[in-house]
């Protein structure tokens, strides 16, 4: 007969999940310094973890701050890599759906509730080809703003834009602003004498801007940093390089301890550059998939 696997005593889980609360409440205490909020991006940055949830992106940057994409033992094998001997995890959390059941009868009563386990995964330098199997393109191509060779998603990013109900011109426009947003007009310029890619950069920055993040909600400081990095996160995610450009930090939002509201932009700015990469990304989410 086959022996039962043990199970943790009721202590032991309210331990453990003491112990991942604590985990994460250090991870997003990162978000409460200029560094750790950088670690955070840098991290959030990458195309191969940005399909993590925000809590998950900060559990990686506090236990790796370099990593670039990360994937589980067996979704690295069926991206053709080997998880390297030795190598430690980083441990993140998963959801887990659990289906509630009537408390007298024991039938199921139709509702679910989730709940989340700890998994382990690695990232990229943890592992290696393996060889005779074809390994997955884990990121795409890095190009200039200087170039046209992202030209094709100014469409896709408009017919968004546009869905906002804003109209999109391209008009030349004389000095280094590159574009704006009349929120009340509903009415973004781009100018029309930048590369393609750096046009894509500006739709994007104005976008977001026509997505409620206005002076008059924010501030003037907060509405730009909110938008900018936003605009940063889903320019990388289709491989511009914009890693030269600088991600702004306001102090004011976590330094003096007030980490809910820190975390809330935060959660923001992931929210509106998940929103933007779903558009530019819709036809390259195979090796996100496998990856999950």
């Amino acid at each position: 007969m086959a022996k039962s696997r043990s199970r943790l005593s009721e202590a032991a889980r309210a331990e453990r999940r003491r112990q991942d609360r604590e985990r994460l409440q250090r991870a997003a205490e990162q978000l409460l310094t200029s560094e750790g909020w950088q670690r955070w991006l840098r991290v959030r940055a990458q195309a191969g973890l940005a399909r993590l949830s925000l809590s998950n992106q900060l559990l990686v940057a506090l236990a790796r701050p370099d990593a670039t994409f990360v994937a589980g033992f067996k979704a690295w094998l069926r991206l053709g890599f080997a998880v390297k001997k030795g190598e430690r995890a980083i441990a993140i959390a998963a959801p887990l759906p659990v289906k509630e059941r009537d408390g007298i009868s024991g039938e199921e009563t139709g509702q679910t509730r989730v709940l989340f386990k700890t998994v382990f995964v690695f990232d990229r330098e943890q592992v290696a080809p393996i060889d005779g199997v074809e390994q997955a393109v884990l990121e795409p191509p890095c190009e200039p703003l200087t170039g046209d060779s992202h030209a094709h998603l100014l469409s896709p990013l408009r017919a968004f834009t546009e869905s906002l109900g804003f109209t999109v011109s391209f008009q030349p426009i004389a000095g280094a602003a590159g574009g704006w947003c009349d929120a009340k007009a509903k009415h973004i310029v781009v100018d029309a004498d930048a590369p393609a890619n750096a046009q894509l950069r500006i739709l994007i920055h104005e976008t977001v801007h026509g997505m409620g993040v206005g002076y008059e909600r924010f501030g003037r400081e907060r509405a730009e940093v909110i938008v900018d990095t936003a605009a940063h996160l889903a320019c990388s995610s289709v491989g511009l390089m914009v890693d030269g450009e600088t991600v702004p930090y306001v102090a004011g939002w976590g330094e003096d301890g007030a980490l809910e509201a820190v975390s809330d932009y935060a959660k923001t700015i992931d929210e509106l550059a998940r929103r933007i990469e779903n558009v530019l990304t819709a036809d390259t989410t195979s090796v996100r998939a496998a990856a999950a």
